[in-house]
């Protein structure tokens, strides 16, 4: 296992296999470590922590429930564009320090220096809105581990990730109508692609805080599990992500995106789907299947 800032994502290479170690652990509830690397102890506040083909991205300010700052922000938008080109990366977990939050959003504290004006506000939202398209332009799946509060700028986070995973006790919501506050396009729009407008204006118009059983109706969050499993159905997500040939996953990703987005497809788009049959994976996995082994996928 690998901690770095996030400005600092090592390459691990195409052969990178799903982790053994301390993630994988984490998914059986078997390693003591597994929670304290989350904890806060670094006090970095934009963690990057490798394990294997799983990297895990840690917003980590506990102190302030991990509550995000134009700093942060920019360091979140770094380490998403280092993982995304790192081909040795299958799956990237995003997830707040401590088991309180997610993330609250963005702090209020820093708004009367930072983000007082509209010449401000625009400064900040570019730093903002750079990094939403870094998280969503993300090639390798993208899983959130939801653990408490995950409101505002921190559902905004979650929304863009690919799975969402969250426990009993978590809490959703965007209330910013009480902060004479406009969520702009760049931010509205995952949202509205994840639960649709109707539900995005309802969440902006009442600003009330809704609990995991009524977000996962909406559509907000993909799974919800005691909360005391959150952290291991997260790692064990992961892991069957990563042991999956990930170039498919890529393509999956890549392709979904593209319907999402209703823009015809070009005929070298359409053709792009039956690339996989060139690679070595492919080969690879159907050779596995007849002899009735468990492939071993190397990114080829």
């Amino acid at each position: 296992m690998t901690v770095m800032p996030a400005s600092a994502s090592p390459d691990a290479g195409p052969d990178s296999k799903p982790a053994a170690g301390p993630a994988a652990a984490a998914a059986s509830g078997s390693d003591p470590r597994a929670d304290h690397r989350h904890d806060g102890s670094d006090d970095t506040p934009v963690l990057t922590i490798r394990d294997g083909a799983i990297a895990t991205v840690v917003l980590n300010r506990p102190a302030k429930l991990n509550a995000m700052t134009l700093s942060m922000w920019q360091q979140l938008g770094d380490a998403f564009r280092a993982l995304s080109a790192d081909d040795g990366v299958r799956c990237v977990i995003v997830r707040g320090a401590g088991e309180r939050a997610f993330s609250p959003g963005n702090d209020i504290g820093e708004f009367a220096q930072a983000r007082s004006n509209k010449a401000q506000a625009t400064a900040y939202g570019k730093v903002m809105h750079a990094t939403a398209q870094a998280l969503q332009d993300c090639r390798h799946p993208v899983v959130a581990q939801i653990h408490g509060i995950c409101v505002g700028g921190g559902l905004e986070i979650a929304a863009m990730a690919d799975i969402r995973i969250c426990g009993q006790g978590s809490r959703f919501g965007a209330p910013i109508k009480n902060l004479g506050l406009v969520m702009a396009h760049a931010e509205m729009a995952p949202l509205i692609r994840l639960i649709g407008e109707s539900r995005t204006l309802e969440l902006l118009f009442e600003g009330r805080i809704v609990g995991a059983d009524e977000a996962h109706g909406m559509g907000l969050v993909s799974r919800v599990v005691p909360d005391d499993q959150v952290a291991a159905e997260a790692a064990a997500t992961a892991q069957r992500i990563a042991s999956g040939a990930p170039l498919v996953a890529r393509w999956h990703k890549k392709f979904a995106r593209q319907l999402a987005a209703g823009t015809p497809l070009s005929k070298r788009e359409r053709d792009e789907a039956f690339d996989c049959f060139d690679t070595e994976d492919f080969r690879t996995g159907y050779r596995a299947f007849l002899a009735k082994q468990t492939p071993e996928f190397h990114g080829r």
